[in-house]
């Protein structure tokens, strides 16, 4: 007996197989389920919240595969299909599971760069991380479809050999071309990483001479505005090939310090301890850090003293500079020691005959006519 071209027995595979397609669509629920109630409880007990990001992507691609798995087992435990459909069923099947991967990388990527965009970027002042978020995402899309695209076509037995070659020259032309724009790019990748400075650090970049505050860090320039209120901009490939001093890190407190030239003959602890006293007596100071002055050179003219202190933020350094030179001026000049300035005593050698004809022309009455 046959019924719509299937025999009973027929029907009763057919049947079979939509109850293990059935059973697959509630497994999968339940894998949802376990996930859920589950997996979910022991990933809070986590301290970040990138696991619980990555169980939301792949929540929809686990429920898929169940299915898909479901559905192949009871499509291929029937054996009344033609020979000739075989190949075609495994090219449809390999095509789901084709598809699938692509989802489940899609939606990885997503929720990753979504759950470092919210939890990370937030963290920093830095401009940088919204911009390099996007175009990595960008990137990682478009190497996936490239990975995608190389097994669709090795799959089916197409020849790629020469596309890939044809890739390959085409972007190491493109590479070399914008080799400068690259090398600034991935610069500006490192700086994300490493972070030698935030936006609002002041920087100095000791082989260009140049220190200010960072205003903006981009992915091909970094942005520094001078003390004068002039904006310099410097490529990432400049920064990441020279030193610099941040002055805002570790702290906001920082050391300034002068170079004052007494005579010689004067006490030495005298003028350190009026040196120290007229620090020690300044608003400016910090009182619980050490103030020194330390005699450290033997001057041509002068005794060289290192008088050194503290102030609570780096910002008013020039400043502080200025009030440090005048107190120890009006202190050492009212203490009466002597601040000496560089002086030279000049020796001309001339001959006896040149010394007289020089006195006669000094003392010979200037000529009236």
């Amino acid at each position: 007996m046959t019924q719509l071209l299937l025999t009973s027995s027929q029907w009763k595979e057919v049947l079979i197989s939509m109850g293990i397609l059935a059973g697959s669509f509630v497994l999968g629920r339940l894998l949802l389920l376990i996930l859920d109630r589950v997996v979910i409880r022991i990933l809070e007990s986590t301290r970040t919240e990138f696991d619980n990001a990555l169980l939301e992507a792949l929540r929809l691609p686990v429920f898929l595969l169940s299915i898909f798995i479901g559905l192949q087992i009871g499509v291929q435990r029937l054996p009344f299909f033609p020979e000739e459909w075989v190949v075609y069923r495994n090219h449809s099947f390999f095509i789901l599971y084709w598809m699938l991967a692509i989802l489940a990388s899609v939606r990885v990527v997503n929720r990753i760069t979504a759950w470092y965009d919210q939890k990370m970027v937030e963290q920093t002042d830095s401009t940088l991380d919204e911009q390099v978020l996007p175009f990595a995402r960008r990137v990682l899309l478009v190497l996936i479809g490239f990975i995608a695209l190389i097994l669709f076509l090795s799959h089916f037995e197409v020849n790629i050999s020469a596309f890939v070659t044809t890739l390959g020259i085409g972007s190491l032309a493109v590479a070399l071309a914008a080799r400068a724009t690259l090398e600034d790019t991935i610069n500006g990748f490192v700086i994300m990483a490493d972070r030698p400075f935030r936006i609002g650090d002041r920087i100095e970049i000791l082989e260009l001479d140049t220190w200010g505050d960072v205003k903006d860090v981009g992915l091909r320039s970094t942005r520094i505005r001078t003390r004068d209120n002039r904006m310099v901009v410097i490529p990432n490939s400049v920064i990441g090939t020279s030193l610099i001093v941040n002055h805002s890190i570790p702290s906001t407190v920082y050391r300034v310090e002068t170079h004052v030239g007494v005579g010689y003959g004067t006490d030495i602890d005298q003028a350190r301890q009026v040196m120290i006293d007229a620090v020690s007596s300044q608003g400016w100071v910090m009182k619980d850090r050490r103030i020194e002055a330390l005699f450290v050179e033997w001057g041509d003219y002068a005794m060289i003293f290192r008088v050194r202190c503290w102030i609570e933020n780096y910002v008013e350094t020039r400043r502080i500079l200025d009030k440090l030179n005048s107190c120890l001026y009006d202190a050492l000049t009212d203490a009466g020691i002597d601040l000496p300035y560089p002086t030279y005593t000049v020796y001309h050698r001339m001959e006896e005959d040149q010394r007289k004809g020089f006195v006669r022309a000094f003392q010979s009455p200037p000529n009236s006519g």
